[in-house]
């Protein structure tokens, strides 16, 4: 089934606004002003436990050989941190959708452990993905220099602002090395609550939302796909309200001259979307320190971070690692999302996989 096919299979029982899903209710429909009076998706790591993950990364390092991608959860013990863990893993994909691990001596460890350490804990949490053509499964977000108006630059290589946006995986995971001179900031928003409030206010516009968009590939195209894929920004597939979203995508897939052209009203939608995401009753801003690790279970929030002044010295400069995770209790996806997933399968979907991927692998610089 090619895209074109499966745009018209995305969302078939949506047609009017009659059709739209109910109001979400529970854990994952947050409101940020209600978070930033809470410490409950803090998790701070004791010193203990610290000390439990280090063993663990230095005994996993050993016994790869020092290659990070080789590391498997099974040899990276965690007896004392595992059930935790094990909660925060619930909290995500079944609770509010995102966590804060705090307390990991990054500082001091370096980068080479901390990467280990954190690859190790993500290891507990599902399987890592390729984060894009070169089969890169620790990701480096920093700046590389890129041109974010480039249409084969990837946002995160340049000191811009993101936008509120998902990536193509289950759960997203960054761990902080540096923070930049001046900005850079999380922040993090439900659109679960953005579903919410579009459908009481706007219902029309949010109909809108469960209509396939083109979204641009950035040049990082698998075998026998176009240089765009169709999705929706909302889909409701077996009781489940999904996001994928990436406005500066969809609108630099109108460079393709076949692709889907974005009607006044699908604009107007999209515009409210991202309105409401940085509404400051909905979002979370979140101070990101050297060792933070945050988790995001990427279809039922989107995150974003601001632009930034970095340091003039190399060595200093924000540095942020990377994870995307195929978690085993992930939710079902309509089988349009393997466009973008490379397949629906629950524990194997998600990542980046193209003709100049030739095989996985956990680099410590940026490239």
């Amino acid at each position: 089934m090619d895209g074109t096919t499966l745009a018209h299979a995305i969302n078939p029982s949506i047609q009017t606004v009659a059709d739209l899903p109910p109001k979400v209710t529970g854990p994952a429909a947050w409101l940020g002003k209600d978070m930033a009076k809470s410490t409950e998706w803090i998790e701070r790591l004791s010193d203990a436990e610290c000390a439990e993950i280090e063993a663990a990364a230095r005994q996993a390092l050993k016994a790869a050989g020092g290659d990070i991608a080789k590391i498997q959860a099974a040899e990276f013990p965690l007896p004392t941190l595992g059930p935790r863990i094990a909660k925060i893993s619930k909290d995500l994909l079944q609770g509010r959708g995102f966590t804060l691990m705090r307390g990991v001596p990054a500082e001091a460890w370096g980068t080479e452990l901390s990467a280990a350490a954190f690859y190790g804990i993500g290891a507990h949490l599902g399987s890592a993905r390729s984060q894009n053509a070169k089969g890169h499964i620790l990701g480096h977000v920093r700046d590389l220099g890129r041109d974010p108006n480039d249409p084969s630059a990837r946002i995160y290589q340049t000191t811009a602002r993101q936008t509120f946006h998902t990536d193509s995986t289950d759960i997203v995971g960054l761990i902080c090395l540096k923070t930049a001179k001046k900005g850079g900031e999380s922040m993090l928003v439900s659109a679960m609550s953005i579903y919410n409030v579009m459908r009481e206010q706007a219902p029309e516009l949010a109909l809108e939302l469960f209509r396939p968009n083109a979204i641009d590939r950035r040049g990082e195209v698998p075998v026998g796909m176009k240089g765009y894929y169709t999705l929706s920004p909302l889909t409701w597939h077996e009781g489940h309200l999904t996001v994928h979203y990436a406005r500066r995508y969809i609108d630099s897939a109108q460079r393709f001259e076949d692709a889907p052209r974005l009607t006044e009203k699908r604009i107007q939608a999209l515009d409210m979307f991202d309105s409401l995401a940085n509404d400051p009753d909905l979002k979370l801003d979140m101070e990101f320190k050297p060792g933070d690790i945050q988790l995001a279970h990427n279809h039922v929030l989107l995150h974003d971070r601001l632009g930034y002044d970095d340091w003039p010295e190399p060595e200093k400069r924000r540095h942020l690692l990377r994870l995307w995770l195929a978690a085993d209790g992930a939710r079902p996806l309509p089988e349009p999302f393997a466009q973008k997933f490379g397949s629906v399968t629950i524990g194997d979907r998600g990542g980046i996989i193209t003709p100049a991927t030739v095989v996985l692998n956990a680099p410590l610089e940026a490239v």
